[in-house]
């Protein structure tokens, strides 16, 4: 039995100024997987996050749209709660950094650090937008790079030659705030004395983060840690440095507290107590997901600011790459910034996370949501492979067992070996070895597949003395569907609650699979899942602003099509398992279809010309990437193809004899 955890998890925090793109969500959901993961498995398990709203960058975003910074914060903080339901990212605390509960923590730390001598004074040289009337962040500062004569660099480092400088340094600086040359003025600063903390730092690191992260870190420290400046001058939207003038806060220095303050916000509402969590005595867990990025910003400024305000250091940083679209940058001017929002209402988020999640592992390394890719990956794996199962099978429960499960299972040495799965998956899912949890557990599927594709109770069910050994087969198949949700329930949780409401309503565990389910009446069959069309995700990219595509048409008017949009079209043989008569409809017949890998239901309006009986076993031609059709009756998977004419009938095509389900007709 595994020793009950208490852990708080958190994410870094999203920008209140913008909309969250898919580049996001990979960080949202690698945390929530291992976070739903630990509840599954028992496990007391926090998560809170907030949005990031402190800064320059919000400040003329407002200004920009004419609004006040704390009124777009608002709107953007509410859009990104709004994505995180979306996409069953399960939160247990959402608020934003602009919180009274933020600069009550962000104002006591700062009085604990200064009181710790902590805290220096400092006149620095900064770049002045004389017609803006501001200080300018370095990435506000563009020009030539110093180094290597590089134009249009940032004001921090070169994106050529990797070169690190001040603002101050550029060649041909400019604002890109009004588009002039800076000045340069003098201003007191208060800096943070990361150097006093640089010994602890050194025994910490090694302990707590990976040891690529750990090599990382070890140049900086072999460069020596320099004091941190905190503060930033007027005008800028954040907490005001008590005791200052016109002094406020840098956003890197309150924006980390707001982990804090997210979850002080739920103590204070769930009655938790918050010392217990990040009082320096704490032994509960604490773990922070968080992009390569800002790594620099976790692992050395923020336990520097927790051990000199007293609080507890992180248990650990677990760090990840960034995503790419199609091998391309995320970019608005690329068009592949699809926002979070705008693919949700298109695709099935779980359709996402299910796909982040077979290409995420705990490295740094980049992940790139090739489109093509993700459209057969979704439908083999999902559709073909995992709700194919109970689709399969479910069916058969309801016509020869009275919709109840039978009482034991013909092969339990096989279920034995899928519920003996679950230790190796929990220990892939705890080191956050996603995507080889995920091939385990999809090659566990292609066993159950083979299992009903030797056992045939599509043809068994023809005899009606097999009715029992029917149904027992498809017991063991359901229960084969059965284990695979329980591991893949982190990962596909809307899938998930599906499957559970089939399943006799009951709601999984972890420790669900080592057990069958058996004896039970389970619900009706629907379609748990629908195909991912390839022209539905090509239309989130906008034509004519995305590099490396070609957008072909067809001239109207003439009736002919090119061999391109042909193609577009995927025709299968089937093979008709079953037809019956639809209730209240005179003209359909619901024919449940073997494609091959998966079987399908459609409805098809041939029921003047042919009996049900005559059709079983009847291979067709089944057009497979048609986008499924809610009726009243139910979803149509597609369409049979037939020949109608002037005269009277409907002619089913079919292929010649040696096809088999699943062959492609070209």
């Amino acid at each position: 039995m595994t020793a009950k955890r208490t852990i708080l998890v958190t994410s870094a925090l999203p920008y209140a100024n913008s909309s969250l793109h898919l580049g996001h969500v990979v960080e949202y959901v690698q945390t929530d997987v291992w976070v739903r993961f630990q509840r599954l498995r028992g496990h007391r398990c926090l998560y809170v996050c907030a949005s990031d709203a402190h800064g320059t960058p919000t400040m003329l975003r407002a200004e920009q749209e004419g609004t006040a910074p704390d009124v777009l914060v608002a709107r953007v903080t509410a859009e990104h709660k709004r994505d995180f339901a979306t996409y069953r990212i399960s939160v247990d605390n959402y608020l934003t950094t602009h919180s009274p509960e933020n600069e009550e923590l962000t104002t006591e730390l700062y009085r604990r650090l200064a009181a710790g001598g902590f805290i220096a004074r400092r006149t620095i040289k900064q770049a002045y937008d004389e017609q803006r009337q501001m200080f300018l962040p370095d990435r506000y500062v563009r020009g030539t790079c110093p180094k290597c004569g590089a134009p249009d660099q940032y004001g921090d480092s070169c994106e050529v030659c990797g070169e690190t400088y001040s603002p101050l340094d550029l060649k041909d600086a400019v604002s890109t705030v009004s588009g002039t040359k800076p000045s340069v003025r003098e201003s007191e600063h208060l800096f943070l004395k990361l150097s006093a903390f640089e010994a602890e730092l050194k025994r910490w690191v090694p302990e707590h983060v990976d040891e690529a992260l750990a090599r990382k870190l070890d140049e900086w420290f072999k460069a020596g840690l320099k004091d941190w400046d905190i503060s930033r001058d007027a005008p800028y939207f954040g907490f005001r440095i008590p005791g200052e003038r016109d002094k406020f806060f840098y956003v890197w220095f309150d924006a980390p507290i707001g982990y804090m303050a997210s979850f002080l916000n739920l103590c204070r509402r769930e009655n938790i107590d918050f010392d217990e969590f990040w009082g320096a005595a704490s032994k509960h867990e604490l773990y922070h997901f968080i992009g390569k990025d800002i790594p620099y910003f976790h692992a050395l400024f923020w336990p520097a600011m927790l051990s000199g305000g007293g609080y507890r250091k992180p248990s650990g940083l677990f760090v990840h790459g960034h995503v790419t679209v199609d091998g391309q940058k995320i970019s608005k001017r690329r068009g592949n910034s699809i926002t979070a929002g705008d693919f949700a209402k298109k695709i099935d988020p779980d359709y996402l996370r299910y796909y982040y999640t077979s290409k995420l592992g705990p490295s740094i390394d980049d992940l790139d949501l090739n489109l093509a890719d993700f459209v057969a990956k979704v439908n083999a794996d999902l559709v073909g492979k995992l709700v194919n199962i109970a689709s399969r099978c479910a069916g058969f429960i309801h016509k020869h067992g009275g919709g109840r499960l039978g009482d034991e299972l013909p092969e339990p040495e096989l279920y034995a070996e899928f519920a003996a799965a679950a230790d190796d998956l929990a220990a892939d899912f705890e080191q956050r070895e996603y995507s080889r949890a995920v091939r385990k557990i999809m090659a566990l599927a292609d066993r159950a597949n083979q299992y009903i594709d030797d056992k045939k109770p599509w043809i068994m069910a023809k005899d009606p003395s097999a009715a029992a050994e029917v149904v027992a087969v498809c017991t063991m198949g359901l229960n084969l569907f059965r284990a695979l949700i329980v591991y893949l329930k982190p990962v596909v949780p809307a899938l998930a609650a599906r499957a559970e409401a089939l399943l006799a309503g009951e709601e999984l565990r972890w420790d669900s699979a080592a057990a069958p389910l058996l004896g039970l009446k389970i619900a009706k069959f629907e379609p748990l899942l629908t195909r991912v069309e390839t022209a539905t995700v090509e239309a989130l990219i906008k034509p004519g602003e995305s590099e490396g595509r070609t957008v072909t048409t067809t001239p109207a008017g003439n009736g002919q099509i090119d061999l391109t949009e042909f193609q577009k079209t995927e025709l299968r043989v089937a093979r008709v398992v079953e037809a019956t008569y639809v209730e209240g409809a005179d003209k359909l017949l619901k024919l449940t279809l073997d494609v091959g890998s998966e079987q399908r239901t459609v409805f098809s309006g041939i029921r003047s010309s042919y009996e049900p009986a005559a059709l079983t076993n009847r291979l067709v031609i089944l057009v497979a990437n048609l986008a499924p059709r809610k009726m009243r009756f139910g979803v149509s998977e597609g369409m049979v193809l037939a020949a109608s004419g002037d005269e009277p009938g409907i002619f089913l095509l079919a292929p010649d004899s040696g096809a088999k389900p699943g062959m492609k007709v070209s």
